[in-house]
């Protein structure tokens, strides 16, 4: 039977999936032609089939997903941490930390936020990436459904530089067919790790000791590493899939 973009086995025990969530930014959940990836979307599948649970894992917007890890709806993700969840989700391992920048086209070298002052960075809607930055009424935001408008605009001059993880940004330039070396000197604005993370309404039926266990194996063997660097070297087209 599939359920959702992963194959299970049969069965009426619905209380032993795992049900995952992924949040639908590139490259963490991207919804492909044929089948569904990222490197959350990866890392989370990992983790749940060397526990040695069935699971489904489905793409979605954070609002729903910090929704459903509240409710019990959903049962693992990997997030940041967030205020609204913490008395919600128990933290099982942290990712690496990632580097939150503003970057603008090659060129430019923005060395501190005062430059920023009078600018319009692309901002991805519904993100929150930087206090200092939000709360700075002359830096003016522009809302971008995802990355790669975002750097469309920067390349159009319609943006002066885009503000989010480095990761994602580097992604997707690589799935519009761009290189790295169109940026400039970024200037990093924050560090934050995303944590796997279990509602704490599924403890009954998922351990966490064996979903901990399951991450320090996959990070001792170094295939945590390995799917992040697949994603982020160009080895996995973010559209179709693997490419070598």
């Amino acid at each position: 039977m599939l359920l959702g973009s992963i194959d299970v086995s049969a069965t009426d025990d619905d209380q032993s999936l795992l049900n995952v969530r992924t949040i639908g930014i590139l490259p963490y959940g991207i919804k492909g032609k044929g089948a569904d990836r990222g490197i959350y979307y990866d890392i989370a599948n990992s983790i749940g089939k060397e526990a040695g649970y069935r699971l489904t894992n489905q793409i979605s917007p954070y609002a729903r997903i910090i929704f459903e890890l509240k409710s019990g709806a959903a049962d693992l993700s990997i997030l940041f941490k967030y205020k609204q969840l913490e008395d919600h989700v128990i933290y099982i391992a942290p990712l690496p930390t990632l580097k939150t920048v503003v970057i603008g086209l090659q060129g430019t070298n923005i060395e501190s936020v005062k430059q920023l002052k009078f600018k319009t960075l692309g901002y991805l809607r519904g993100a929150k990436f930087s206090d200092v930055i939000d709360n700075d009424p002359d830096i003016k935001t522009f809302e971008t459904a995802h990355f790669r408008q975002a750097i469309k605009m920067l390349i159009n001059g319609r943006v002066d530089a885009i503000i989010g993880p480095i990761d994602p940004i580097h992604s997707a330039a690589i799935n519009l067919g761009q290189d790295r070396s169109i940026f400039g000197q970024p200037l990093v604005v924050a560090e934050r790790t995303p944590w796997v993370q279990i509602s704490k309404k599924s403890v009954d039926k998922f351990s966490v000791e064996k979903l901990r266990s399951a991450f320090n194996s996959l990070s001792e063997t170094g295939e945590i590493t390995k799917i992040r660097n697949r994603y982020i070297s160009g080895a996995v087209d973010l559209e179709r899939g693997p490419t070598r």
